[in-house]
């Protein structure tokens, strides 16, 4: 008990561990009658969540053990690995399509998205690609992130494509590269992606309802909406534990990327304040750490960690009180997601790897 008190005892496991604990709760409560109505069985995603729980626990303890440094000589191989994936996504009899995107990998035995590895290997491949420097390597790093943004737009899939340009910017800033030809390429980005709006009529959508709730209240504002309606139940204090009245299938994926109009409906304003208080220590706890960082590799490799967790955070919890558009982005730790879960477990075990050798010191 002592060695592994010593070893795995930090908030950066505990505080995870116990969200985790906590959306199996939520997740039960808000699946349930979908779940029951779709496959005669209420537990259905509970039992999904929970399997997927051990094996990221299971992950997490291996990178907790595992050197980080190693990462560094896989990471060309991890990277090669998510491009591969994000390739037969796409390809239909590989990639399975849900309700018109296809984002999943059809394993037989379970379904990943390839989406989540690709935050996973850019943050490990960037970390270790601008650990020396290099000269002309902008555009190579452009390049890089071209191939990646265009096999994820093609699910398609403009809130992860967003995450991970976000993340690639903030690591290439992070690694002291020279600012100027960022600086130059910056009006670009913001055309690209009015572009890639005005391409896909559903995403027009989202933004129509965005800007006006009100617009269409049975159809693409319909799932802002019922967000809305949740918040508003909740109140000050909430209505209860289990108490939610939009699990009845009013709220649109209540389970997963909602799952936080859930929690504010059950637990009111007060509630939802505890719980992104917790998230903010838990980042803070992460910004620690950084400050802490015993090599520029893994300096690079918590910041990368770092802003992965906040972008999750905040776009999701931004999304639910409509500060921007709805876009697919799960809450770390409480939404239904297999994929999303294993990941995140995976690089909290790389930070507690790099915990371990800082407390060394």
């Amino acid at each position: 008990m002592t060695i592994f008190k010593n070893r795995f005892y930090t908030p950066i496991l505990t505080i995870p561990v116990l969200l985790s604990l906590l959306g199996l709760f939520f997740i039960f409560e808000a699946s349930s009658i979908y779940s029951f109505t779709l496959y005669g069985d209420s537990f259905y995603f509970l039992k999904l969540q929970l399997i997927w729980l051990v094996l990221s626990l299971a992950l997490m303890f291996f990178f907790a053990l595992f050197d980080y440094h190693r990462l560094y000589y896989l990471a060309f191989l991890i990277m090669l690995t998510s491009i591969i994936f994000l390739i037969l996504v796409l390809i239909p009899g590989f990639g399975h399509q849900i309700k018109g995107a296809r984002r999943w990998l059809d394993l037989g035995f379970l379904n990943i998205q390839p989406t989540e590895l690709a935050k996973f290997s850019v943050i490990i491949y960037l970390a270790a690609w601008f650990t020396h420097k290099e000269r002309k390597r902008f555009f190579s790093f452009l390049i890089l992130l071209g191939i990646l943004m265009v096999l994820i737009v093609l699910q398609p899939d403009m809130g992860t494509a967003l995450t991970i340009f976000l993340l690639s910017i903030f690591i290439y800033f992070l690694s002291d590269n020279p600012i100027f030809p960022l600086l130059l390429s910056t009006p670009l980005f913001p055309l690209i992606f009015y572009l890639l709006i005005k391409m896909a009529p559903y995403r027009l959508a989202r933004l129509k309802a965005f800007l006006d709730p009100s617009i269409d209240p049975l159809g693409i504002s319909y799932h802002i909406n019922q967000i809305f309606i949740s918040l508003i139940n909740g109140g000050l204090f909430g209505a209860g534990f289990g108490a939610s009245r939009q699990k009845y299938m009013y709220l649109p994926e209540a389970h997963t990327d909602s799952i936080f109009a859930i929690i504010a409906e059950d637990f009111g304003f007060i509630g939802s304040s505890v719980l992104i208080f917790i998230y903010l220590f838990f980042i803070y706890r992460i910004y620690h750490l950084f400050l802490h960082a015993p090599d520029k590799f893994s300096r690079l490799l918590i910041g990368g960690i770092f802003l992965l967790f906040n972008l999750q955070i905040i776009i999701n919890l931004a999304a639910i009180v409509n500060l921007i558009p709805l876009t697919g982005i799960p809450l770390p730790f409480l939404s239904y997601g297999g994929s999303n879960l294993l990941i995140s477990f995976a690089l909290i075990g790389v930070l507690i790897n790099i915990e371990k050798k800082v407390k060394k010191i």
